[in-house]
């Protein structure tokens, strides 16, 4: 049984800093389970670009408010608390919150912490600490 808090996870290598936003990984691979748990939160004004191209994401959204365009099928979703999004497509996607935004999101297959968002906002597969790149 795995146990943590996010208070404990604050300020550790679990505890991602960028820009526009941060996130916490409460799950990772190292774990174990077959997915990853993070919980992000995102800034307010701020534009965000992503595309997992490796990777399975559901995002839950539990505070505030904002909109996830789907760059692939040019459509706009509002977003605010109790709505999720799966990209189940590998969709490259847009965050736009217009207040901050806390999500939880779940990865398939699970990020090891390691991963970096590449010019394209993709993450690399890395699978028994071995990288893997196939973002186009």
């Amino acid at each position: 049984m795995i146990v943590r808090t996010l208070e404990e996870i604050t300020g550790t290598d679990r505890d991602v800093i960028t820009p526009h936003w941060q996130s916490k990984r409460i799950v990772l691979a190292g774990d174990g389970v077959g997915f990853s748990l993070h919980e992000t939160v995102l800034d307010a004004d701020s534009v965000n670009d992503f595309w997992y191209a490796n990777h399975i994401e559901a995002v839950f959204v539990t505070e505030g408010y904002g909109e996830l365009y789907d760059k692939d099928n040019d459509v706009t979703y509002q977003l605010g608390p109790g709505s999720m999004y799966l990209l189940n497509g590998h969709e490259k996607h847009q965050l736009r919150p217009k207040t901050q935004m806390r999500t939880v999101c779940v990865f398939n297959p699970p990020v090891t912490g390691r991963e970096v968002h590449d010019e394209n906002g993709v993450y690399p597969l890395i699978v028994d600490n071995q990288t893997v790149t196939n973002s186009e």
